[in-house]
């Protein structure tokens, strides 16, 4: 497959990891033309994407802070046994954001409700017939059906409401945790992040073991969550939803077959997320701000650039993937919580390397040590990947 050769680079689907590879390279690289291909009506969709300050390097920051929609000098969790607040910034982006930063770039052809129905490495053909070529293609059309290959797989799966309330919340920072509910298919809990005064987004979250999501049940405990809160609703803006991943187990070579390195991937595509919270805008905005520094943007040497990158966050991953098989295979589903719980007792900078997916050896001795809050005998087992295979622990 050949085209005319439209751009120097040619992004396909309008996710996050896109976006941020296009606002990079127009900041680094303005001389290059780029193209962006999205499926839907606007990129971004319509997500809220958060992190922590220490999630990104002090570089990334620079670049990344103007456009958070909202930011908090603290956060707290809290669980039957445990309630914390944890001093450190905390962000969040949202898609409307994203939005107005990418649509707005000078020279940068962003083409909305385009398919794409077949990619090579040099050439992308949409869905009416036309034929788009770049020196480098980049696949960051998010997950689809062959992204389990080579996994073994839980989700976090939820659905979440910005509301307008009557009166003010009473929040000074986010509540990224609120386990305190009752433990539903997995492990629950709710997630608040306070926009304004009165204005909030309330997520019904959960750990579970598969990705079905029953909308109406989750709108149901939002509802039933909020008026506990003593909060009245003014308005429901807006509604969001999503499954993202959490793996168990994995084989790199599978996910990523070597034979397919020459096209490039980008984000969850490229597997490029943590293992454990299923986050992907770390790993988005470091991969933007180098791939922007790289002198030979071809996807002959881009596609193995990525592929390598992905391979080695995978293996140092080794412990999220532990951590993973106790919460979901030790812990009776009902009592997963306490996974957490006891996870949250750890000093400030290990949870922030963890989130950050930094973690030491000397972490990673602190996070297994003491008595686990699991039994003993299917903590032990479920450490092992073949306790996925075997269905043993």
């Amino acid at each position: 497959m050949s085209g005319t050769v439209n751009s120097d680079v040619l992004l396909v689907g309008g996710g996050l990891a896109n976006c941020l590879i296009a606002l990079r390279l127009h900041a680094l690289r303005p001389d290059l033309r780029v193209t962006l291909l999205e499926a839907g009506a606007a990129p971004g969709g319509n997500h809220t994407w958060s992190f922590h300050g220490s999630d990104v390097q002090a570089a990334e920051r620079e670049w990344l802070l103007p456009l958070a929609s909202h930011s908090w000098p603290h956060y707290e969790v809290c669980f039957p046994e445990r309630q914390r607040r944890i001093a450190g910034a905390y962000y969040s982006l949202s898609s409307e954001r994203l939005k107005q930063a990418v649509m707005t770039l000078p020279g940068t052809d962003i083409r909305c409700g385009v398919r794409a129905v077949r990619l090579g490495p040099q050439a992308v053909q949409l869905g009416d017939g036309q034929t788009l070529g770049a020196g480098l293609v980049i696949d960051g059309r998010g997950t689809g059906a062959g992204d389990s290959a080579g996994l073994v797989l839980r989700y976090q799966k939820f659905l979440g409401q910005e509301l307008a309330l009557a009166g003010p919340h009473g929040l000074t920072g986010p509540l990224l945790m609120d386990a305190t509910v009752v433990q539903a298919d997995g492990y629950r809990f709710v997630y608040l992040l306070p926009f304004g005064p009165d204005r909030l987004l309330v997520e019904d979250t959960y750990y579970s073991d598969t990705p079905a999501l029953d909308a109406p049940a989750l709108r149901l405990n939002i509802d039933s969550y909020v008026r506990a809160r003593g909060w009245a609703v003014q308005e429901m803006v807006r509604e969001e939803r999503g499954v993202l991943p959490i793996v168990l187990d994995a084989e790199f070579d599978s996910f990523w077959p070597p034979a397919d390195a020459a096209l490039p991937r980008a984000g969850l595509h490229a597997g490029l997320f943590h293992h454990t919270t299923g986050y992907s805008l770390p790993e988005a905005a470091s991969l933007a701000d180098d791939l922007a520094g790289v002198a030979d943007l071809r996807s002959a040497h881009i596609g193995p650039w990525i592929r390598d990158r992905a391979r080695r966050r995978w293996q140092a991953q080794r412990l999220f993937r532990m951590l993973n098989r106790m919460l979901f295979l030790a812990a009776a589903p009902g009592e997963r919580y306490r996974v957490l719980q006891h996870f949250y007792r750890l000093p400030q900078p290990v949870i922030e390397r963890f989130y950050a997916g930094r973690t030491s050896i000397n972490d990673a001795r602190q996070i297994l040590s003491g008595r686990p809050p699991v039994p003993v005998i299917r903590a032990l087992r479920s450490l092992l990947p073949s306790a996925v295979r075997s269905g043993a622990a």
